[in-house]
């Protein structure tokens, strides 16, 4: 969580002046570059499930996925370097903090489109499933996800095939910047996934023991195949929607009352409780922000893309036809 936490931080700081919004002019200075949408407050969520996962396990995430990425293994260096959009990044720096993708630990990308990680989580659990493995896949969500037609869709089909795969939704709250409960009929993700025969588990998402506890639960259910199953993790998301967002249409008490169920401030009274001394949990952050450090040293010191790159990975119609 702390590692998270520590680059959430960084990442915020380094893209102050990167875009124009919220009454903000982009500046020259800003070395990462566009929206940057930050999961600090949820690291509870990520890092209690990705636990249990193996590095053949599969992990769809969101626009807000860079505590996903981390927490399935992912380099923070080549991590940091897509931000800065270098070419030692993950994506060669073309994709971006809403981009990421590590195959190699089984993260199959973020995604810029509201919803749109459920059915390409679903089609990697298919394919799981045809090739016999008991790998499963994660799909992270949002609670704005929920409203979308890909969620029904995506629950459906894991449903009628008994797919691999476990859904999670990481319920902060809000979506974008409206409040998600106003506009959400009925209890919300966990009731949905119910009335589909999806067997739903709710959690403090900011309480880390217990989203480990649940997510250890469901992911042996998951892997022994007895189909897909739903996690909903209560948490709150306590900065703006992108980096640069204020949030001013947030009532300040709200976000205060947040402030007060940190999941690493929680965590960290609860070891004082067991161990009476912080040095154990100083020592882990410390080395956090060393790693951080470092990561930020070497992204910024990483080469541009070469201008020949924006002629690769590219998709098109093989014979130059359109139909």
């Amino acid at each position: 969580m702390v590692r998270i936490r520590a680059f959430e931080n960084a990442a915020e700081i380094a893209s102050q002046g990167g875009v124009s919004a919220y009454g903000q002019s982009a500046a020259g200075t800003a070395r990462v570059r566009g929206p940057l949408h930050l999961s600090t407050g949820q690291e509870a969520v990520p890092a209690g499930v990705c636990a249990h996962l193996r590095p053949d396990d599969y992990l769809t995430s969101t626009h807000r996925g860079h505590g996903h990425t981390l927490a399935k293994g992912a380099d923070m260096g080549r991590m940091m370097a897509e931000l800065f959009g270098k070419a030692t990044g993950f994506n060669g720096g073309k994709g971006g903090s809403m981009h990421i993708a590590d195959f190699s630990v089984g993260m199959l990308g973020a995604n810029g489109v509201v919803a749109a990680g459920l059915p390409i989580a679903v089609g990697a659990a298919h394919a799981q499933k045809l090739q016999g493995t008991n790998a499963i896949t994660v799909c992270f969500f949002g609670d704005g996800a929920i409203n979308r037609g890909p969620f029904l869709e995506a629950l459906n089909w894991a449903k009628v095939h008994a797919l691999p795969v476990l859904f999670v939704c990481e319920d902060n709250r809000w979506s974008a910047t409206t409040a998600s409960a106003p506009m959400t009929a009925g209890p919300g993700a966990s009731a949905r996934a119910l009335s589909m025969d999806i067997a739903a588990t709710q959690v403090d998402g900011n309480d880390v023991i217990e989203v480990y506890q649940a997510a250890q639960s469901l992911v042996q259910q998951v892997r022994a195949g007895q189909g897909p199953r739903l996690l909903h993790a209560l948490t709150y998301r306590v900065k703006g929607h992108v980096s640069v967002d204020p949030a001013a249409y947030r009532d300040p008490q709200e976000l205060a009352a947040a402030l007060q169920t940190d999941p690493i401030a929680r965590l960290r009274e609860r070891f004082m409780a067991l161990a009476q001394t912080n040095n154990a949990l100083d020592a882990i952050e410390n080395e956090a922000n060393a790693e951080v450090e470092a990561a930020l040293i070497a992204a910024d010191g990483a080469p541009w893309p070469l201008a020949s790159a924006a002629y690769t990975d590219i998709q098109d119609t093989g014979a130059g036809t359109w139909f």
